[in-house]
């Protein structure tokens, strides 16, 4: 291909068409240009959507298909499997909360829920919450936590994971809820946690706060409990054997 031709596909964002053409069959004019546009505009879809997952910083792989659903999942009766991964909540900036013990599956199934909202095309981030109170509270220590703030304009979905393994300062929680309150019908949340509603006391110091954070929380939201032990205890206790 010429480098003159090369410049236009540029100039048009044709990124992968010099790429392809050739390998694009060739019956007539039209199905030629149909089968090179479809390839173009596949190829810049799984682009995008490998940019979205980067992006959204995943500490694992991990995807809905590798996911073990089990009866120790109980759904609210206002939603079941098939509404939780159709992503809808999305749309109706919902939230959804998985409450259980550590290892009973929480983190896999918030990281596929994200993966699939990613390929979706949606904006996602995910954050331990201990290192996103981090990231807070050093942006406010060098004036720049509007800037910080301002870095979830276009994101679609947060994924707040392990809410409660680690207590916060007084200082931290206020400015969780200050974001949170951002966020409050304008995003999408996940949050997965060790503690019931009614043990966060544990990790927000003010209860006044930690109450209206709470009524936030679940004013829009989808409350999954994760009964039972570990997998990952029963999978290593299983190996051992």
């Amino acid at each position: 291909m010429s480098e003159s031709i090369r410049s236009m596909c540029k100039s048009l964002r044709l990124a992968y068409v010099s790429e392809i053409y050739e390998t694009i069959p060739f019956d007539s004019p039209v199905q030629y240009l149909e089968a090179l546009f479809k390839e173009e505009f596949r190829l810049h879809e799984k682009a995008k959507v490998q940019r979205l997952i980067k992006n959204a910083k995943f500490l694992d792989s991990k995807n809905l298909s590798s996911y073990e659903w089990n009866e120790r999942i109980r759904f609210p009766t206002h939603i079941d499997k098939e509404g939780l991964t159709s992503l809808d909540f999305i749309k109706q900036k919902q939230n959804v909360v998985l409450i259980g013990s550590p290892g009973t599956g929480k983190s896999h199934l918030a990281t596929g829920l994200g993966r699939k909202a990613c390929e979706m095309g949606y904006e996602v981030r995910f954050y331990r919450v201990s290192l996103l109170i981090e990231q807070l509270e050093q942006a406010l220590k060098q004036d720049k936590l509007p800037s910080f703030r301002k870095r979830f304009e276009k994101v679609d979905l947060i994924i707040l994971d392990e809410m409660g393994y680690l207590p916060f300062s007084k200082e931290g929680s206020e400015l969780l809820f200050q974001l949170i309150a951002d966020w409050y019908e304008q995003k999408s949340l996940i949050i997965t946690s060790n503690l019931e509603f009614s043990q966060w006391n544990r990790i927000f110091i003010d209860s006044r706060l930690t109450a209206a954070l709470v009524d936030r929380l679940i004013h829009h939201a989808h409350v999954l409990t994760f009964n039972g032990g570990s997998y990952r205890l029963s999978n290593a206790l299983s190996k051992a054997r």
